[in-house]
């Protein structure tokens, strides 16, 4: 147990799709000693990508400063359409529209999705209600609804768009659902929408084009990679 102080620090890792953010961090814990504590600031859903943080040792401690780090993702948006859980991770389901947004309607849309908005979770979402996450109680063909709450974005810019797809940089605070964004920014053009792709390219000062794979974590070790937490 005397080796475990050297392991302590951030791992910016880049996660890829497919994986939980759960089980990086179960894949990550194996390369350290047994007994080393390891956790993540802030969850990204299984078909997401980019910036996971994973605390290793004293830096769990940093947990929730890290998690209110103002964060930044590229967005990818499929107007058109929408899902039961707002992602690729359930079936499409057309929506029959008048026709399709002009560019000039897009770009009217999003300035009311800057500030202090409100914003209804998903309901395949980790929130609680009654004691049970809002996620498995849909599964259950329960109904869900869920109460708006506060969120900040600080920016959202539109990066491109080739009807039906719409990509987006959103910059925003803690708590923000992208798939909540992609739903209401659908409903608000009047053709519904959810979200393909995901990429986290940014937690506070932890960007993507710094962060490390999987594969290149388990080849190199830990020690590497393992970057101090700024106070």
């Amino acid at each position: 147990m005397s080796n475990l102080h050297q392991f302590s620090g951030v791992i910016n890792l880049d996660k890829q799709p497919g994986m939980s953010s759960a089980r990086a961090v179960d894949k990550v814990k194996r390369l350290l000693p047994r007994g080393c504590k390891i956790g993540h600031a802030g969850t990204l859903d299984p078909f997401a990508t980019g910036v996971l943080l994973l605390l290793v040792g004293k830096a769990t401690k940093a947990c929730e400063r890290l998690m209110d780090q103002p964060k930044q993702y590229e967005a990818t948006v499929k107007l058109g359409a929408t899902t039961a859980t707002l992602d690729p991770e359930s079936p499409e389901i057309p929506v029959q529209q008048a026709a399709p947004p002009r560019l000039e309607d897009v770009r009217a849309a999003l300035p009311g999705f800057l500030g202090s908005i409100e914003q209804r979770p998903p309901a395949f979402s980790a929130m609680k209600v009654g004691g049970r996450r809002a996620s498995d109680l849909a599964r259950d063909g329960k109904p869900v609804e869920l109460e708006p709450r506060t969120v900040q974005v600080y920016g959202i810019e539109l990066l491109d768009f080739a009807w039906p797809m719409l990509k987006l940089r959103i910059d925003c605070g803690r708590g923000t659902y992208i798939r909540s964004i992609a739903r209401d920014l659908g409903e608000t053009l009047g053709v519904g929408g959810y979200l393909t792709e995901l990429r986290r390219t940014r937690v506070g000062e932890f960007g993507v084009a710094r962060a490390v794979s999987l594969d290149r974590l388990i080849a190199e070790g830990i020690t590497p990679h393992l970057q101090p937490v700024s106070q």
